[in-house]
């Protein structure tokens, strides 16, 4: 829907257009819109966002289940990636709007139902994101030493339902199924230099965790071949530039696409001139030199498919994999992987799961789409639902990046003004919005936590980094947040 820079191109109608049809909504509305959104990650905080820019008289409450705001940015970007998280400096702006209101640890299906949250706003957005993953369904996933990569970033990023997970490194090799960005991130963070992880937000147990780690080899195993891996370019070069370690890539794979990449879009054929150059040409003599003292590696399996994950002699941790050889059918992003009858074992003790996130139904009487993993919508407004709006990867399915979701937002958003404009979303009925909902906590015995009420979190998280050398020691224990704000 966007360009790469960030500029907004609406697939229907003129923005200026519809902003002259608001300016005369807005010159005979008596009352503002009531609106809420459920989620308070990247999709949520840029739907209000461009709510509140565009309608000066909307005002807008952000749930969230979570004492702590965020979503991904705080939980999902590896933490060697602070500039990715800038983000929240936008977010903070947005939640320091006198039209905006944020409201923690209140979890919408069971402390307030979508339906009660109908009855208090003109329009309900849902951008709760992906809090699953998809999983392998091949025997021996439950073995111990499987986890998915959803968790063990979860385990490092401070993510509460995480905090225990108590990941088994013990072993030298590790396999992560999965070639995205996610899959390097897991990658990085388990061979990088201690010195390296010491001066990011990383938390104090995984920390602790992986400096007495084994780990000294980790494949990335993918089921098609490089022309279809998922991560991008600055994801591979940290990889290959990792101090340290040294790349494993296998000459046979890359050999002849040279001339296959010739016509393929630029990012994808950047992306596979690198990796070609890394496994084909000789290293300069900087590169050789740190690849020579490396004392760990990664590399990349491609057209591999899992069969099973194999058990120990005890039948309960893991020991390897089956995998299936697998071959091409087509070419390009729409290639299929064929299995060709040639099995093969490889002996790893730490199996990480990273082949993407799924959203889950949060209300029975919200249309979802099970297989697909979205709820069906137009344009971001739920189908058979008026008034209930979605956005993120809850609309679309976990994929893209930030700026993806951003533009994704900004059209759920467009779409919810659009309503206003036309009369759709009918503002006569007056709606008490968080008034209504906070009797409906208050008889539950829910405390919400305000945005003033995460600053004081931010702030003792920040304080405790500063003692350690970090940007911040992150509290894991929502009971812990809750006593720092006496709720």
């Amino acid at each position: 829907m966007g360009s790469s820079r960030g500029h907004i191109c609406w697939k229907w109608g003129s923005p200026l257009r519809r902003l002259t049809g608001f300016s005369r909504l807005l010159s005979t509305a008596a009352l503002g819109p009531q609106i809420c959104v459920v989620g308070s990650g990247p999709a949520g905080f840029y739907t209000a966002q461009h709510l509140l820019k565009h309608h000066r008289l909307a005002r807008v409450d952000i749930y969230e289940k979570l004492p702590v705001p965020f979503g991904l940015v705080r939980f999902g970007v590896a933490p060697d990636h602070p500039e990715v998280k800038n983000v929240i400096n936008t977010f903070t702006q947005t939640a320091h709007s006198d039209r905006c209101a944020y409201y923690g640890n209140v979890t919408i299906g069971k402390d307030v139902t979508v339906k009660e949250l109908q009855r208090a706003y003109h329009a309900v957005v849902l951008s709760y994101g992906a809090e699953d993953n998809r999983i392998l369904g091949i025997p021996g996933e439950n073995l111990l030493g499987v986890y998915s990569a959803r968790a063990f970033v979860g385990w490092y990023n401070g993510l509460p339902e995480n905090r225990d997970l108590k990941p088994d490194l013990s072993s030298e090799t590790a396999m992560v199924l999965g070639q995205g960005n996610v899959a390097l991130d897991v990658a990085r963070v388990l061979l990088s230099p201690l010195d390296v992880l010491r001066k990011t937000d990383i938390t104090e147990g995984s920390l602790a965790a992986i400096a007495c780690s084994k780990v000294k080899r980790v494949w990335l195993v993918g089921r098609r071949g490089p022309l279809q891996v998922a991560f991008t370019i600055k994801e591979l070069r940290e990889m290959i530039n990792l101090p340290g370690t040294r790349p494993l890539l296998d000459p046979a794979d890359f050999t002849g696409l040279g001339d296959v990449i010739k016509d393929v879009p630029r990012p994808r054929k950047r992306l596979t001139e690198l990796m070609v150059k890394s496994a084909l040409e000789k290293p300069g003599e900087k590169e050789a030199s740190r690849w020579a003292s490396a004392t760990k590696e990664w590399g990349l399996k491609f057209r591999r498919s899992p069969l099973e994950v194999l058990p120990a002699a005890d039948g309960k941790q893991a020991r390897g994999i089956r995998m299936a050889v697998t071959r091409l059918e087509g070419s390009g992003e729409s290639a299929r992987a064929v299995p060709t009858g040639e099995v093969e074992e490889l002996e790893c003790g730490l199996i990480l799961s990273s082949i993407g996130y799924r959203s889950l139904p949060l209300d029975s009487l919200i249309p979802f789409d099970p297989k697909l993993g979205i709820i069906p919508n137009s344009l971001g407004r739920v189908q058979g639902a008026p008034g209930l709006y979605c956005s993120g990867w809850v609309k679309r399915g976990p994929t893209g990046v930030i700026i993806t979701t951003m533009n994704d937002s900004f059209d759920t958003a467009q779409s919810v003004l659009e309503d206003l404009q036309t009369g759709v979303l009918n503002l006569s009925n007056s709606k008490e919005g968080f008034e209504s909902v906070r009797s409906i906590l208050h008889s539950r015995g829910v405390h919400p936590v305000t945005f003033s009420d995460w600053e004081k979190i931010d702030a003792a998280e920040v304080a405790r980094g500063k003692l350690a050398g970090k940007p911040r020691e992150k509290i894991v224990d929502p009971q812990e947040m809750l006593q720092l704000v006496s709720h």
